[in-house]
């Protein structure tokens, strides 16, 4: 739904007041989401007509949609009055929007084979794909899957795929970057919303990359080409590509993209539970508190597991009706909580990275176009297991800023206090000064209380660790 050249649009005259425009696809020039009485809807405007019916009528939309690689649509009747209004669809809900940015790299490389999959299907049906952006994937049922049914328009026999740059920024780019340097690098798409600029990807990747013909074709020359262009103006014959090369250069991004894989060495918290932070006994005692304290809440859509590691809590309490997101800033565990999600067709949970000191904020245009953590909330419940003494400790923070954040992202809280005496803790002072003589339990109970009702506390067993179950105010 990222059209980087098209104007922003207006919101539906004569719509209802009950209608608000979706500042995320005011770019698309077919068409843009709106909400109305707190339904998400997209219009379809009339210049896109022409493309809508062929892309029912030829059968691709079907065959998307059934093999789960598009959201599914219904259509929604509408006033006259809507001017230059084809059709008003109502999208398949997606429960929880997340960003290029935190996605984990096997996240990200299913989302590009996939868009490849997809554009392969659609010329073969006689359309193409006009938008490649990673920001039309999402995920559902523990898939990635294509969002934006306006992304097709009919293939004219020669013509080239004009979203090829773009797949290459989007998607190709923050890959390579991981695989070849550091898959820190992949938070460059946070920064280029519009993907990540080829030249800087040229130049970050390792000599040796020219050596991967693939790589050098569609990054090395093809930012070379780029910067040839840039500010010429040349006049050239229109060039005829045929549908065997388009699919040559599909094919030839695919066994790029799937041979792709990490190259690093493990981080910290990659294997937490296999290390002795708990005794078996304290681990399975602390599992089962979770386990009770959640039953007591009731009906739960969204659960926010923050610092969830591998998602060792939110998935043993086997929830099938909760919609669970895994949040961690540990980029390997993410990546090891996704291939568990895929292995164990987990179609509730969502694994994604998010550095909870530094969260996701609201980016692009006006700071608009892509939500923050916090307008992405509040969630039902969130759980914060051993978390807050690394914002206290770790990062300064004070307590009251703590609890002032989760009042912001959730209704019920399942969190756990660390005291001093604690091992952890201690390892996190080893080497520097306790300066943190407002840390304590009653001090936390205090600020807590400030915003949160305090329903329940238990010990751990063999621990000095408190578990609590809070309500917001």
């Amino acid at each position: 739904m990222c059209f980087p050249k098209a104007a922003p649009r207006k919101m539906m005259r004569n719509s209802p007041k009950t209608s608000k425009f979706s500042k995320g696809s005011f770019r698309d020039p077919s068409g843009f989401l709106f909400i109305k009485n707190g339904q998400l809807l997209r219009r379809v405007d009339i210049n896109y007509k022409d493309n809508f019916d062929y892309f029912v009528k030829s059968g691709l939309y079907k065959k998307l949609t059934e093999e789960g690689y598009l959201i599914s649509h219904k259509s929604v009747k509408f006033p006259s009055s809507y001017p230059n209004t084809y059709k008003i669809i109502k999208p398949e809900k997606i429960p929880f929007i997340s960003y290029p940015y935190e996605w984990c790299f096997s996240q990200l490389k299913d989302a590009a084979l996939l868009t490849l999959l997809i554009n392969r299907k659609s010329i073969e049906k006689g359309m193409i794909l006009k938008d490649a952006s990673a920001y039309n994937v999402q995920f559902l049922q523990g898939k990635p899957i294509f969002i934006d049914t306006l992304s097709f328009e009919k293939y004219k026999e020669g013509t080239p795929w004009i979203a090829y740059q773009q797949f290459c920024r989007h998607l190709l780019s923050p890959l390579l970057l991981a695989a070849y340097k550091d898959y820190r690098l992949m938070q460059f798409s946070r920064i280029f919303i519009d993907g990540i600029p080829l030249d800087l990807t040229s130049k970050l990747l390792p000599l040796s990359s020219i050596l991967n013909f693939s790589v050098l074709t569609n990054i090395h020359m093809h930012s070379k080409a780029e910067s040839f262009l840039e500010d010429k103006f040349v006049k050239r014959k229109e060039s005829y590509i045929s549908q065997n090369s388009l699919f040559a250069i599909i094919n030839n991004l695919e066994n790029l993209i799937s041979k792709l894989d990490l190259r690093t060495k493990k981080t910290e918290w990659l294997d937490y539970y296999e290390k002795d932070s708990y005794g078996n006994r304290s681990l399975r005692n602390k599992k089962n508190i979770v386990k009770g304290l959640f039953k007591e809440i009731g009906r739960v859509d969204m659960l926010w597991d923050l610092g969830s590691n591998i998602g060792y809590f939110s998935k043993a309490l086997d929830v099938k009706n909760t919609f669970i997101v895994d949040f961690d800033n540990d980029i390997l565990a993410v990546e090891k909580d996704y291939k568990e999600v895929k292995k164990r067709h987990l179609t509730n949970v969502l694994p994604l990275f998010l550095d909870l000191t530094n969260p996701s904020s609201g980016i692009g245009w006006a700071n608009e176009e892509r939500d923050s953590l916090i307008q992405r909330g509040p969630c039902d419940v969130a759980l914060a297991l051993a978390l807050i003494h690394h914002f206290a400790i770790t990062h300064n923070l004070p307590l009251s800023k703590i609890a002032n954040f989760f009042k912001h992202i959730c209704k019920w809280l399942i969190i756990e206090f660390v005291p001093k005496g604690d091992f952890q803790i201690k390892r996190l002072l080893l080497n520097r000064e306790d300066i943190f003589s407002e840390y304590n339990q009653e001090n936390f109970e205090k600020e807590f209380s400030n915003f949160f009702y305090i329903r329940k506390k238990i010990r751990i067993y063999n621990s000095e660790r408190v578990m609590y179950l809070m309500k917001r105010k």
